[in-house]
């Protein structure tokens, strides 16, 4: 009862990691670190560390490395199943053909691997070396600004020549495992949305996709740092794939999330068992909206979480009156129950309850309809450019937006949620 309560309640329940995630994750540094360094590019273009640690040994057994990784890229990129398979040893080929068919499903047009540092020898096991390496990847699009991964590889040699033994996901990458590193996939492609899912529902690909194609065109309008994604990216996850891809771990109350995965993109995932038909459609055109509006990194302040999330709810209701947004009962409960009234101070903990979550969604939700109400949707889009994506302060950047300063108007929003639910 309690898990279709949540799902069929309201879509201001689902998203909260989203923001909390990616807010934690900058503040931890969590940007693959091939992007952090200082970097120049090899003859071939590959991104190299300037000061390559380690033995000249390492690094030639590094370059071989590499290299292989290159011809496997190309048979990969140029539909070759052999060819990918045919730098790893047989026993690896099992669950590297898998990986082959789910890329292949997603349609990937760049696969480019980089590393910073060299191989390093294997404790214990003469002859086998580890080597992590970043991998620069697009789906669908040709030369887009690639997404990155962290790969763990693992290696034997063979005389003078290494031999791919397994591929495994990095414990160091911040966005955690993807599904393509360990789910078969059935995809469907769209003109604006990819929409994967594992092959027990694939059924119900035609039905997303077509769902999403339409959040897509919703979540454009918030694309507030740049153009829109050349592609969404939606994964539809079982139960036990919501709790391995991209590391789990989310509260028991979501249904969906979007996390950064590099290159201006944020990938969006579905919990299949709480998600009603009756719901996706508000839930994709939010996490699509995250997917359009967040920067590429995430942005660090928990203060701007009722931002955030208000731009999400407000995509997500789509123009509806206010009064037929179905949250302001929670926001009722949420006033009386001690709520300090500061927007600053709404996000919800990952362990509040249902009501206190979905309390704190409306809120965000009607402040943000009411900065729309009173100064346009470009201008409150203007606000959240400042605030989200310049780290700008509200005062600084309500200035500078609206020409009124900001201990009014952050009164007035919540004068005006308070007003709204009486």
């Amino acid at each position: 009862m309690g898990e279709q309560r949540r799902a069929s309640q309201g879509r201001r329940r689902w998203p909260l990691w989203t923001a909390l995630g990616l807010a934690l994750g900058l503040v931890a540094g969590a940007v693959p670190g091939v992007l952090l360094r200082e970097s120049a590019p090899d003859a071939a273009g590959r991104t190299t560390a300037k000061d390559d640690p380690g033995t000249a040994a390492q690094r030639r057994l590094g370059e071989r490395m590499l290299a292989l990784l290159d011809r496997q890229a190309a048979a990969l990129v140029g539909a070759d199943r052999a060819g990918f398979l045919t730098v790893a040893e047989p026993a690896a080929r099992p669950a590297l053909t898998r990986r082959y068919e789910a890329l292949r499903a997603l349609r990937v047009t760049t696969w480019r691997s980089s590393a910073d540092g060299v191989p390093a020898a294997v404790d214990g096991k003469p002859g086998e070396w580890r080597f992590v390496v970043t991998v620069g990847y697009c789906f669908v699009v040709p030369d887009c600004a690639p997404s990155t991964v962290e790969l763990g590889t693992r290696w034997r040699l063979a005389g003078e020549e290494p031999r791919l033994a397994a591929v495994d996901p990095s414990a160091t990458d911040p966005a955690g495992v993807r599904p393509w590193q360990v789910s078969d996939l059935a995809v469907a492609v769209g003109k604006r949305v990819v929409v994967a899912t594992t092959p027990a529902q694939r059924r119900r690909l035609p039905g997303l996709l077509a769902q999403a194609e339409t959040a897509a065109r919703a979540a454009d309008r918030y694309a507030v740092g740049g153009a829109p994604p050349d592609r969404y990216l939606v994964y539809y996850a079982g139960k036990g794939e919501w709790q391995r891809w991209y590391g789990g771990g989310r509260p028991k109350w979501t249904a969906g999330y979007a996390v950064g995965v590099g290159g201006g993109r944020h990938d969006v995932v579905l919990n299949a068992p709480i998600v009603t038909p009756a719901g996706i459609d508000d839930l994709l055109r939010h996490e699509l909206t995250h997917a359009a509006s967040l920067p590429d990194r995430g942005y660090a302040d928990r203060a701007d979480w009722w931002l955030v999330e208000g731009l999400a709810e407000y995509a997500g209701a789509d123009g509806q009156p206010v009064q037929r947004y179905d949250g302001l009962a929670e926001v009722r409960k949420l006033l009386r129950g001690g709520w300090s009234g500061r927007l600053d101070a709404v996000a919800p903990a990952d362990d509040a309850s249902d009501d206190r979550v979905g309390g704190a969604y409306g809120v965000g939700y009607l402040a943000v309809r009411h900065l729309v109400d009173r100064y346009g949707e470009q201008r409150m889009l203007d606000f959240y450019r400042a605030v989200v994506h310049q780290g700008r302060p509200p005062a600084q950047a309500a200035d500078e937006v609206f020409g009124d300063p900001w201990s009014m108007l952050h009164d007035d929003c919540v004068a005006y949620v308070r007003g709204v639910v009486g």
